[in-house]
């Protein structure tokens, strides 16, 4: 019994450390330390550190949590062309509503971009996606780098045109998604 208790005490102190914050190994030691004299507790909540803050998150809209500015972590194969596509075929049902026009505009700028990201490191390599890259690079001048909701509702007509080309053009080339 004793034995099933000091397993269960080192498990909650691995689960608390795994949850911390690497810069404050002080914390995950304390709670470990904390967790050894009392029984074992429930991991912890993240920390304020942990979690997105405003200058990451854009401005009316979600933090993109993949997209050109998040690439594959090292060692991991790129993302296949098939999957980002599934992503912006995704965002064919929606629509600018009030309510979700923010949300609904970045997702399609990001599902855009995953796929350029995909493409451009196919095995088959840029150039046989010549006119869906060419699209996302005259978006991408339009937008000037502004990804913003406000710039994105001014270019709605140009990044929903975008996205339904390419839409069209990957209906042409099933091979590419299937």
């Amino acid at each position: 019994m004793r034995g099933a208790a000091v397993a269960a005490v080192v498990l909650a102190g691995f689960a608390v450390s795994c949850d911390s914050d690497p810069a404050t190994p002080a914390a995950a030691s304390a709670a470990s330390s904390a967790s050894a004299s009392s029984a074992p507790s429930a991991p912890s909540t993240p920390s304020a550190s942990s979690l997105p803050g405003p200058s990451e998150a854009s401005p009316g809209g979600p933090s993109a949590s993949r997209g050109p500015s998040s690439p594959a972590l090292p060692g991991t194969a790129p993302e296949k062309v098939r999957d980002a596509f599934a992503g912006l075929q995704a965002t064919l049902d929606g629509s600018c509503t009030p309510a979700e026009c923010a949300y609904f505009l970045g997702r399609v700028y990001d599902e855009l971009h995953r796929l350029d990201a995909a493409m451009k490191a196919d095995p088959k390599g840029p150039g046989h996606f010549p006119e869906p890259i060419a699209l996302v690079a005259k978006l991408d001048a339009e937008l000037g780098g502004d990804r913003g909701f406000k710039n994105l509702k001014e270019h709605q007509t140009l990044l929903i045109g975008t996205r339904d080309r390419i839409n069209t053009w990957m209906q042409g080339h099933p091979d590419d998604y299937r």
